[in-house]
């Protein structure tokens, strides 16, 4: 008989221990938020995605209230990864065409004046599929080129999405991670400029401004809590495969709140749980996981942390938690198919995996110890970033039609 898995966790009692908030004042300097929103808030169509809340969903788990930020909405393009390449583009532009300090009109950033002064620009990043579509959005805008890597299991939906933007895309053999040397290769060989939410030596400042992207969401987040009368979340679920967007939200209620800040939950896929192997390391350093990474969350399939990632989550976030397939789809179900009067969301794998690890976490007894150290009561105020729609309709249909990926009996 097949031993079925358990969800894994570690904690960080080293986190925000440091004094030095360089790193956080580097991240998340004061005023980046407003400058992204500013941004985002120029662009056609855009619109504050909802925060729903699952209230008798909360009731009952016997906790305060669940948040959800639904990302799936987000212009259209079924998920928040837009935001960051956007923005890393945007603050490109504005680098090479030397007005770092002035703020450029997104009206200005499509005109036929800019475009000529830019030259042809072709852009390339590696992905899992979210952010590559959000890079091929942006470049099709701005009237330039993109070049997008994937990796050979990138299901044909997720390819498809990418490819109706109007970018190439080239599909490597192996994993995301390969995908990554692969880009790097022909950027050089080609002269293309590569927008990438993971960073390595050499290149950092452009996975910065990915990660400063997603803080616009974060702003709508805390000012869509404001108007229910909650001042911040008590906890908040992050999912993650490089770490850009846990490093982002981590970092940005840190650098708002300080001492103050949420419980900060990173979650993974245990088929590639990178971050979850380098905390567990004790040295400091990010570590590389091996394999296949053969994981239904795609979205979060990478072996190998983002280093500008890592150093924000190895000094901030709390906790660690590695999950199997069954945790991502139960979360999917459970989104899908709410208790009377709660709001139906509609999230793929990586989107719902934070969702099933909470509800696993107050609702199974071998994990009676981690609620208890993550201080869940009825209290708790738990946010979700639901990252991503329906980008996988047939895997989708197998688990919310057809039960795919049950969760065990024992």
């Amino acid at each position: 008989m097949k031993k079925e898995k358990y969800m894994t966790w570690f904690e960080n009692k080293n986190a925000g221990k440091s004094g030095d908030v360089s790193l956080l004042n580097e991240v998340m300097p004061r005023d980046i938020a407003r400058l992204a929103r500013s941004f985002h808030r120029q662009i056609p169509d855009y619109r504050i995605t909802p925060l729903k809340s699952l209230n008798n969903l909360a009731a009952m788990l016997k906790i305060g209230g669940i948040w959800v930020k639904d990302e799936s909405l987000r212009l259209n393009l079924n998920s928040f990864k837009v935001l960051g390449g956007s923005f890393a583009i945007y603050r490109f532009i504005k680098h090479k065409l030397g007005i770092d300090h002035l703020e450029l009109p997104f009206s200005e950033l499509i005109s036929p004046e800019i475009k000529k002064k830019l030259g042809k620009i072709t852009f390339a990043t590696a992905t899992d599929g979210n952010h590559g579509r959000g890079v091929a959005w942006a470049a099709s805008k701005l009237g330039h080129k993109a070049v997008i890597y994937v990796h050979q299991k990138t299901s044909v939906a997720r390819v498809q999405a990418i490819t109706s933007y109007g970018a190439e895309v080239k599909i490597v053999k192996g994993t995301y991670d390969d995908a990554v040397k692969k880009v790097i290769a022909d950027a050089r060989k080609y002269g293309w400029q590569i927008i990438s939410d993971t960073s390595w030596k050499g290149y950092r400042e452009i996975p910065l401004w990915v990660m400063q992207g997603y803080t616009s969401l974060l702003s709508e987040v805390q000012e869509q809590l404001a108007s229910q009368g909650v001042i911040k979340p008590t906890h908040i679920f992050v999912q993650a495969g490089v770490g850009a967007l846990a490093a982002s939200m981590i970092g940005y209620y840190r650098s708002l709140m300080r001492g103050e800040a949420p419980i900060s939950i990173v979650v993974e896929p245990d088929r590639a749980a990178c971050l979850f192997k380098s905390i567990k390391m004790k040295d400091g350093k990010p570590h590389k996981v091996k394999g296949n990474l053969n994981t239904a969350m795609a979205g979060l399939a990478c072996g190998e942390p983002s280093p500008i990632a890592w150093e924000i989550l190895k000094n901030y976030a709390n906790f660690f938690i590695a999950c199997p397939e069954y945790v991502a789809s139960k979360g999917m179900r459970v989104y899908g198919m709410p208790l009377k009067g709660d709001p139906t969301v509609v999230s793929g794998e990586s989107g719902a995996v934070t969702l099933g690890a909470l509800m696993f976490i107050l609702e199974n007894p071998k994990l009676r110890q981690l609620k208890k150290q993550l201080a869940l009561d009825k209290n708790s105020q738990v946010l979700f970033i639901n990252t991503e729609g329906n980008t996988d309709p047939t895997h989708f249909r197998e688990v919310v039609w057809d039960g795919a990926d049950p969760v065990p009996d024992k």
